[in-house]
């Protein structure tokens, strides 16, 4: 009877034994672990990787998002939530550093030549020409303008004598320096002026140098929106004709 009970004992626990190894299988499968684990890893297609394979592998693997990274992904704007850029301002041009230059006068033949010079500068609607009425002066008189007519004239001269003066008349012209008293008529403004002078020193104070010569139309250009460099251009082409520039509206 012991021996009976100490065999089924011992069967009882190599039975046991087997289920918990799996050798008697699962309630799930037939299968028995050896087996399994078989199928499962494939031994037939497994390679035996190095140490430098295996920490390539590692390296070359993606690294999981982790809360930072979901984070910084939920902050970044979308490309709808992205502001368009403004638009580009236009950049105003300078201004002309002058807008309007006056040159002149000229005469007829000055004029042409000057012409000439300015078309070089192809300046077109910004270009005009004035006719203006001026007077070619060819002498210079040394008067003393009228004052009470002919009475005032023959008053005037008789103070002249008394200061010693005898190289004078009266002008008896039908302009505006009728009843004048000419003291000289010089060719050059100079020569005007010296007279003049002689004149004070002796006491005279009223005499005046008046220029004589006919009327002629001249011309006086104006310019407009011009730079430095070009102004500069045009003030050389009218010192060559003793022209003045100058500034205009």
């Amino acid at each position: 009877m012991l021996r009976f009970a100490f065999w089924s004992l011992l069967l009882l626990n190599a039975a046991l034994f087997a289920y918990a190894q799996g050798y008697l299988g699962t309630a799930r499968s037939n299968e028995h672990e050896p087996a399994r684990l078989k199928r499962q890893f494939n031994t037939a297609r497994m390679t035996l990787l190095t140490k430098e394979q295996a920490d390539a592998a590692v390296r070359a693997a993606p690294a999981p998002a982790g809360p930072a990274d979901d984070v910084a992904a939920a902050a970044a704007p979308t490309p709808a939530a992205v502001e368009p850029a403004p638009p580009a301002v236009p950049v105003e041009a300078p201004k002309p550093a002058f807008a309007c230059t006056e040159i002149g006068p000229f005469d007829a033949a000055d004029a042409r030549r000057f012409e000439n010079r300015l078309a070089a500068l192809d300046l077109g609607k910004r270009q005009s020409r004035e006719d203006v009425q001026a007077q070619d002066v060819t002498s210079w008189l040394v008067n003393i303008p009228p004052s009470g007519g002919k009475e005032g004239a023959e008053r005037k001269s008789a103070e002249l004598r008394e200061l010693g003066l005898t190289d004078f008349y009266i002008l008896n012209v039908d302009s505006p320096l009728k009843n004048a008293i000419s003291l000289g008529v010089f060719k050059t403004e100079a020569g005007a002026q010296a007279m003049l002078a002689r004149l004070n020193k002796q006491g005279v104070r009223s005499a005046r140098i008046t220029p004589r010569g006919p009327q002629a139309v001249h011309y006086v250009y104006k310019l407009r929106a011009l730079d430095a460099a070009t102004r500069k251009r045009v003030a050389g082409y009218a010192e060559r004709f003793d022209a003045e520039v100058r500034n205009c509206n």
